[in-house]
């Protein structure tokens, strides 16, 4: 495994910058329609990244790095890479319904992971790492159970699905520094995302990178 863990992401002098000592994550409720925007959640292994994925779809207002299912209140960074406060590293989408679907953001989910892996993705391993689907209300929990049985049923895959479907509970919003990540830092960015195998692998699972589809292609 390549020696690349995320304490290692230029923590240190990120965090003199950010104050990591005094964050304090928040929480939002579970992902829920809301007028005229819908929420939905996802884990995929750093969130830098899935955040990245994210806000490339239109009609994504806005995609959130934090932690959820653990059982911890309020954890730090810290605290859910050391593994044992059970949270996963999510992203928090919050979309316009009317121009991309639930369906159309699970489906760029799952472009955007690797679904076999059940130790983590790629460089990442342990249980902040895991992937799954966390759905606010039962329209959700089906359209993700359906979408994971068709990928299981395709044949793409030798190996069984390991990401979760689970109810969603508290979010808890990352660390400033952990926010737009890949806008703020670019080049050390890209660097860890090409040394981590992450895009070299979704290239050998999911073939050429496509844009995602929308509800106004």
């Amino acid at each position: 495994m390549l020696k690349l863990t995320r304490a290692a992401r230029w923590l240190a002098p990120l965090a003199l910058i950010a104050g990591l000592s005094a964050a304090v994550a928040q929480t939002t409720p579970a992902p829920r329609g809301d007028g005229a925007v819908a929420i939905a959640a996802f884990a995929g292994g750093c969130f830098w990244c899935l955040e990245e994925a994210f806000e490339k779809v239109p009609g994504v207002i806005r995609a959130v790095s934090g932690y959820t299912g653990g059982t911890v209140e309020k954890p730090t960074y810290e605290q859910v890479s050391s593994k044992a406060t059970g949270h996963y590293e999510a992203v928090q989408v919050t979309y316009d319904p009317t121009k991309v679907s639930y369906p159309q953001l699970v489906d760029w989910f799952w472009r955007n992971i690797d679904p076999v892996d059940a130790r983590g993705q790629f460089c990442d391993q342990g249980s902040p790492y895991y992937t799954a689907i966390f759905y606010g209300d039962e329209a959700q929990k089906k359209v993700a159970e359906e979408s994971k049985q068709a990928l299981e049923a395709s044949g793409r895959f030798k190996d069984k699905i390991a990401t979760k479907v689970l109810a969603a509970g508290p979010f808890w919003v990352a660390e400033d520094y952990h926010q737009d990540y890949y806008k703020k830092n670019p080049n050390r960015y890209h660097y860890y995302k090409t040394a981590c195998g992450r895009a070299s692998r979704l290239e050998q699972i999911w073939g050429p990178p496509k844009p995602p589809q929308t509800l106004t292609q």
